[in-house]
């Protein structure tokens, strides 16, 4: 298992530099000056000044050497200096991304209790208008687009009915509906997982053994049929974590939430290299690591999985 863990972690290293790779030959190739675009005033746009800024930055050495000092200070934990405030990364996107955990962790709760709930009816009553139901809602909420589907919300639950703050302002009120959002369309993908596992698991022999025996539908529910159907509910949802924080994006920009996902956004519009770096390199990181905890979670559930 040990042995596991550091192989994964080692993973991690390789993931990010490729990613990070990538990313830097990409915004390297990008048309745009940004300390040109960023700097707004008469003097920044001098030539001089820019030029200045340029060697301030590191901006005016070749590809490779930008990234070769990048990943000197990643190991360091430093994530380079952001170019329209002058603060270390790190300290900026700390807190936005303890605000994009926030609203993640507050989404996987509705995404696991909705989605589980809506599954378990399904199943148990297969065919029915409760299965009919619940199909037909999960499969619209899967094709509706979440930007569309945020507006939708916003426009009924704050616009029409005044329940929820139409400016985020960090309490839990403000929470509630984004993290609705974020959830939906994943919650509608663990109903259909969770339903379609059930059924399967349902028609194991020795669930109709635990029902020939006469033990109670609760205990043959729980112990038999749950169990054994929650496995790949917990891979998708664990992986469904990492995935909201990049779907955070659109939902953040939407409800105006002080996230990681937001702050990608102004930083594009801002050509703020090092804040769309540091945003990846973080995301990234958080996915891989997320990916090992769900795999140790896969081995816990079924003792019969063994990681070498």
């Amino acid at each position: 298992m040990g042995r596991y863990v550091v192989r994964r972690l080692g993973q991690l290293v390789v993931v990010v530099l490729g990613a990070t790779l990538v990313l830097f030959a990409c915004l390297f190739v990008f048309p745009g000056d940004p300390v040109g675009q960023i700097a707004g005033s008469d003097k920044a746009r001098d030539p001089a000044v820019i030029e200045q800024l340029h060697k301030q930055y590191g901006l005016d050495k070749p590809l490779v050497v930008q990234y070769g000092t990048y990943v000197g200070k990643l190991a360091t934990g430093d994530l380079g200096q952001d170019y329209t405030q002058g603060r270390p990364v790190t300290e900026i996107l700390a807190p936005k991304l303890a605000n994009t955990a926030k609203l993640a962790v507050v989404a996987i709760v509705f995404d696991v209790f909705i989605g589980i709930a809506a599954g378990v009816i399904a199943a148990m009553r297969r065919y029915s208008v409760w299965d009919m139901t619940v199909t037909f809602t999960t499969t619209l909420a899967i094709g509706v687009p979440s930007i569309v589907l945020g507006m939708i919300m916003q426009w009924v639950f704050v616009i029409q009915l005044g329940w929820f703050p139409l400016i985020s302002d960090g309490t839990v009120r403000s929470l509630i509906l984004p993290a609705f959002t974020l959830a939906i369309i994943d919650a509608a993908l663990v109903a259909q997982i969770a339903r379609s596992t059930m059924l399967e698991v349902m028609g194991a022999d020795y669930v109709k053994t635990a029902v020939a025996k006469g033990l109670p539908r609760v205990t043959v529910l729980f112990r038999h049929i749950m169990r054994n159907s929650v496995i790949p509910v917990v891979t998708y949802v664990g992986i469904s974590f990492g995935t909201l924080l990049g779907g955070a994006m659109i939902t953040e920009t939407i409800f105006n939430w002080d996230g990681i996902g937001l702050a990608l956004v102004n930083a594009i519009q801002q050509n703020n290299n090092p804040i769309i770096v540091g945003v990846v390199t973080i995301s990234v990181a958080v996915f891989v690591v997320l990916n090992l905890i769900v795999d140790l979670l896969y081995a816990a559930l079924d003792p019969r999985i063994r990681l070498a």
